[in-house]
């Protein structure tokens, strides 16, 4: 792709980098064969192609955003599936990134939008608040259908509509402090505990540390540790998402420079993409930009870093057959497809795929309250794949997933590490205990 920005412009180290990623596109549109927003909508403009033609313009004639490139670059899930297809490795992710802060410089959001746009930031990094606000949110669930019927309120509308039937009260999981496994040591990690997955499903975290534990590892959740920074980052407030991954940095160099970490383990893919990519968020921060490099090469997907360290003799209570939906950060985000399944297969489970597996399920982040409409036509098309396997349970990476999908599967949908611990001698996952 030609693009024509000014020596001026390309002094600016942002926009040079935006340079590169334009001029490396080939207008190949590979990409708009596995865009969800595309292969629904059928716009060039809601590909990842016709975007980055949008940001192009925007970018090269230094101007505000307007009203048409918001509302393509807001239907984007961030999916990352356009990179997976890509043969010219169009680094779209970082590109889009930065769209979306240009957006929230320069663009005055109506009322409404703004106004949900800043409640979400504010209250889902913040477990406490997210809790708070999850309790009242099932109170007014059953207003959901008329909420929905008033313009400009379908986020309210989807927000009550997502909010679970019961609110977990805080985990001990959760404690920070060392976990410490018994017996024979063989090494210390740390866990992002995560700020929604502890308040909608605190199993997981717990299932992650009972597996780390049995496998002789120490597990030190750090004070200080918090919010990984994507669901400001992906709203496009950018010095939000930096501060918070300066803060985790923080918090895991100080247990590296101390005891020492083997790993950073991480058992939500969406936060596992943002982590890896600490290095690129803190690129021009000279005082984290090491720090933050050092920490993204630490952390790993919990099961990239379980593979190959289970006992062979691992084997499930009952033989499931078990659909594997691969969420979009795991596979385009963290370019993770074999572990999970092999991991499954390992524990004596039937693993199937799913049909159109590469398609978002429509959650990514807080996209499946913002985009409403077309989060709702991904999940549909999602679950009736998911019913044409016919699997007893379904298991996936991330908590956006297992929310998006939990309450209409028809199937108990749970995370993988929780399939494993079962299989080492835990506890049967509570989703599939309740559908019992």
């Amino acid at each position: 792709m030609q693009t024509s920005f000014t020596p001026r412009q390309l002094a600016e180290p942002r926009i040079a980098e935006a340079n590169q990623i334009l001029r490396s596109c080939v207008h190949c549109g590979f990409c708009t064969a596995t865009c969800p927003t595309y292969v629904l909508l059928g716009d060039e403009l809601d590909s990842p192609r016709g975007r980055i033609y949008l940001i192009k313009e925007m970018l090269e004639e230094g101007r505000p955003a307007g009203p048409e490139e918001v509302k393509h670059i807001d239907r984007c899930l961030s999916c990352l599936a356009c990179m997976t297809t890509c043969p010219s490795g169009v680094h779209y992710m970082h590109l889009i990134d930065e769209a979306r802060a240009h957006v929230e410089a320069t663009f005055e959001r109506p009322f409404m939008d703004r106004l949900f746009r800043r409640i979400l930031a504010r209250v889902v990094p913040d477990a406490r608040l997210f809790r708070l606000a999850l309790s009242f949110a099932r109170l007014g669930r059953p207003l959901a259908p008329l909420v929905r019927t008033i313009p400009g309120l379908r986020p309210a509308a989807a927000m009550l509509e997502l909010a679970p039937r019961t609110v977990h009260r805080a985990a001990s999981a959760a404690r920070r402090g060392v976990h410490a496994a018994p017996g024979e040591k063989k090494g210390r990690v740390a866990l992002l505990a995560g700020c929604v997955q502890d308040v909608l499903e605190p199993t997981i975290n717990q299932a992650t540390i009972s597996v780390l534990n049995r496998l002789g590892y120490d597990v030190v959740l750090p004070s200080g540790m918090g919010c990984c920074g994507s669901a400001t980052h992906h709203l496009g407030l950018e010095a939000d998402a930096r501060a918070r991954a300066r803060r985790n940095v923080d918090a895991w160099t100080a247990e590296i420079d101390g005891d020492g970490l083997d790993a950073i383990i991480i058992n939500a893919s969406g936060c596992g993409t943002t982590v890896k990519d600490y290095g690129h968020m803190l690129r021009f921060d000279a005082g984290y930009q090491e720090k933050a490099e050092r920490v993204a090469g630490l952390a790993r997907d919990i099961t990239e870093f379980i593979d190959g360290r289970l006992p062979a003799t691992i084997a499930a209570p009952r033989r499931l057959k078990v659909a594997y939906h691969s969420a979009c950060s795991m596979q385009h985000g963290q370019k993770i497809t074999r572990q999970p399944k092999a991991l499954l297969t390992a524990a004596g489970l039937d693993v199937v795929d799913i049909p159109e597996g590469h398609l978002c399920c429509g959650s990514a982040g807080t996209y499946n309250m913002l985009q409403p409409d077309i989060a709702g036509r991904l999940k549909a098309r999602k679950l009736a794949n998911i019913a044409t396997a016919r699997p007893d349970v379904v298991a996936t990476g991330n908590i956006g997933c297992i929310t998006q999908l939990g309450r209409d599967a028809g199937v108990p949908v749970v995370h993988t590490i929780e399939l494993i611990e079962w299989a080492l001698g835990g506890p049967e996952p509570s989703a599939m205990r309740n559908r019992a």
